[in-house]
């Protein structure tokens, strides 16, 4: 079957097809396709892979450079019978690194308090919480994620740059999956290391970590349940960052099993840690706990191998019967340890973690109506 594809949007991206026929996977080298000139690309496909009716998009590497229509708002699956034997279509617009990113559906960004105070510490912090858009005229109640280094997740003017989880919501959000709250940390900046090492005088001296994991579980968690319209339970909660603010929502979730079922792991600092001396508690019924870990393959020769043995431990302490867990990994070959490749993994993450899906973002009914006026 021929498949023919012209789209006046000219760029050096490569175009892929996607669909029923390949699990929906955007960057499939065996579903390139060729140029025949400036604006006009094709691809034949062995009919005997294709099912009698083929559901497909076009992408240019990837969800976060998918096709859009004219207006730059999400396309229905393009549909067609492989009996057929040829199709022809158009791209009006292609998405770039996630964007272009509509402001009615970006998160509510809110102050919590620019001095929480940490019992646990005695000390203060300025904490956020990124709401869902429809927030203030809806009455549903939402899923929680607490993430570190809040001062590298949204706001403009970090040193590092930041993840922009305010635009990504605002993507997720118009696909329909944006409801989840966001509560955001500061970093302690000097006192940053060692609130994020749990316990490791050679690393941190005096490291902080098991009362700044208290400090989340005991203090902050409850404060944002009695205020938010959140989804309390366990299955609805959450715990993330990335470097060393990922290694201390391992703890988290390892520590508080019963607080937490989803952690997003990007670039974890393992190195704190060689061995996997985690320590894990020992339930009568393990907890099922989802893991997403990212890592980019140019962050220095260890990160990789670091998070495969990870992941061997992991399986590990699922046979001891300690933990029931699910895990996704993902490598970017090209990732550096940097807010940017971190920022294009996150849409990703909450999809999987709070979603219970893959990255196929085609089942779901495009979100195109604004409830602003």
């Amino acid at each position: 079957m021929k498949f023919e594809l012209y789209t006046e949007e000219n760029d050096n991206r490569t175009v892929y097809i996607t669909g029923n026929f390949n699990n929906w996977n955007p960057k499939d080298v065996n579903y390139q396709l060729r140029q025949s000139d400036p604006n006009n690309y094709f691809i034949e496909i062995d009919s005997q892979i294709l099912p009698s009716d083929v559901e497909y998009k076009f992408t240019k590497g990837g969800w976060e450079n998918v096709e859009l229509d004219q207006h730059g708002n999400i396309t229905p699956n393009r549909k067609a019978r492989k009996e057929t034997n040829s199709v022809s279509d158009i791209v009006e617009k292609w998405r770039l690194n996630w964007g272009p990113f509509k402001d009615e559906f970006f998160p509510i960004a809110e102050i919590i308090s620019e001095e929480f105070y940490i019992p646990q510490l005695d000390r203060y912090r300025k904490v956020w919480a990124l709401l869902p858009y429809d927030y203030y005229v809806s009455n549903k109640k939402y899923p929680v994620l607490y993430l570190q280094d809040a001062q590298n997740l949204f706001n403009e003017g970090s040193g590092y740059g930041n993840w922009e989880i305010d635009k990504k919501l605002s993507i997720l959000a118009e696909y329909g999956r944006g409801d989840v709250i966001v509560i955001a940390i500061e970093h302690g900046s000097e006192e940053r290391i060692k609130e994020y090492i749990f316990d490791n005088d050679n690393i941190a001296n005096g490291s902080e970590g098991k009362k700044y994991i208290r400090f989340i579980t005991d203090t902050l968690k409850p404060f944002v349940d009695e205020n938010y319209r959140t989804k309390k339970d366990r299955e609805n909660t959450g715990i993330g960052g990335s470097s060393l603010g990922a290694l201390i929502s391992i703890y988290s979730g390892f520590l508080y099993p019963e607080v937490y079922s989803k952690l997003l792991i990007f670039s974890p600092s393992l190195w704190v840690e060689p061995n996997n001396n985690f320590p894990v508690m020992n339930f009568r019924v393990p907890f099922k706990t989802k893991i997403y870990l990212y890592g980019g393959g140019q962050e220095g020769s260890k990160m990789v191998k670091r998070i495969r043995v990870f992941e061997e431990y992991l399986k590990r302490w699922e046979k001891k019967n300690l933990f029931d867990f699910e895990f996704r990994t993902s490598i970017n070959p090209e990732g550096t340890h940097s807010e940017f490749y971190w920022s294009q993994e996150f849409p990703r993450a909450i999809e999987w973690l709070f979603y219970d899906n893959t990255e196929n973002p085609v089942e779901v009914i495009p979100q195109q109506k604004s409830i602003k006026n």
